[in-house]
């Protein structure tokens, strides 16, 4: 909302020309389904969410109104990480993994965990 155009007496028509007139569009964006953001430790999830695109000078601004549900993020090892901790340090690949899970991927820290630093 723009400070001192919205309030009683602007119909929405009027704020749209307004808006127009000062390079201003709007748009909504039609059949979302979700909207997923993510972080290093949790997603926010929303299921049943409105989004819509205002540009203004070129530059667009996202804007999403929904309920958001939040998701603890599943620790994504990969296999070349396991493997470097296992030529590291000698450990067993499900050794290797093992720390790095309990280290949250740090490689260095799976490392030095299992005495090779």
């Amino acid at each position: 909302m723009i400070p001192g155009i919205g309030g009683k007496g602007m119909s929405p028509k009027k704020m749209k020309q307004m808006m127009k007139q000062m390079g201003i569009s709007i748009e909504e964006i039609e059949g979302v389904e979700e909207v997923v953001i993510k972080t290093a430790d949790k997603e926010i999830v929303f299921q049943d969410v409105t989004v819509t695109i205002m540009t203004a000078q070129g530059n667009k601004s996202y804007q999403m109104v929904g309920t958001p549900e939040e998701r603890a993020r599943a620790l994504t090892i990969p296999d070349a990480d396991v493997e470097l901790v296992v030529a590291q340090t000698g450990v067993s690949p499900e050794e290797g993994r093992a720390a790095l899970e309990e280290c949250h991927g740090d490689l260095a820290e799976a490392i030095v965990k299992l005495g090779a630093g």
